[in-house]
């Protein structure tokens, strides 16, 4: 129980709840773990749960004309499925795919929405939030639209980094394990570009990369560099 108070405590979405609140909120939750390549919905599911990662990698992603196009990581202390919480009868406009072995806190819309009843500031925070990923999603399409490639994939990686960035001796690490093909997926390009714009960053010195991992060594410098 204490987990997955400390969890939502986190969680943008339940940071104004109190104490009283979140422990009455928590025994909602389900736990559910999964190995790594698990499938938790495909796109076009109905859609009824919301999920909390207590640990593990999840990408959501969509296919289009059997190309998957990476929408978004989520990992520890990340949450997806928000739509689900808002009404029933919606379907899944993605799929979502463990990177790695998972574990996470699964609520269900109709047990959540008893108790939402009784938390008006919660349905807002809900809303608010939902909004947030909808700007998010706007920004993603505009860059996809209007950048050229290597300006996509420098922004991609400050995207990664602001989200799953640790601070480090030698820069700015990005938590996640990514392939260039995965950096592709996301940026809609192919593996080659991502390996050419990633061994150039390397080679001024801007980045460095360990068994998948990228650390920015010099973030002001790449964000100078996107037209």
């Amino acid at each position: 129980m204490k987990t997955i108070i400390s969890l939502l405590q986190n969680v943008p979405l339940f940071q104004q709840l109190t104490e009283d609140d979140l422990e009455g909120l928590a025994p909602l939750f389900t736990e559910k773990k999964l190995k790594k390549g698990s499938i938790l919905f495909f796109e076009g599911d109905d859609g009824g749960e919301f999920f909390l990662i207590k640990s593990g990698v999840v990408k959501i992603y969509r296919l289009d004309e059997s190309k998957e196009i990476i929408l978004a990581l989520f990992r520890d202390g990340d949450f997806f499925g928000e739509m689900s919480l808002i009404g029933s009868g919606h379907t899944r406009s993605a799929t979502a795919e463990t990177l790695e072995p998972c574990t996470f806190y699964i609520l269900n819309h109709a047990v959540f929405g008893q108790y939402m009843e009784k938390s008006p500031k919660l349905l807002l925070k809900l809303l608010e939030t939902t909004m947030g990923r909808l700007r998010q999603a706007n920004e993603q399409i505009y860059d996809l639209t209007f950048l050229g490639v290597r300006s996509r994939i420098m922004k991609t990686i400050i995207r990664l980094s602001e989200q799953h960035g640790v601070p480090t001796a030698d820069g700015l690490l990005i938590n996640v394990k990514l392939t260039h093909q995965q950096i592709a997926n996301m940026v809609g390009t192919v593996r080659e570009s991502v390996t050419k714009v990633l061994q150039e960053l390397l080679d001024d010195g801007l980045i460095q990369t360990d068994k998948k991992l990228i650390t920015l060594r010099n973030v002001d410098a790449i964000k100078e560099e996107i037209r």
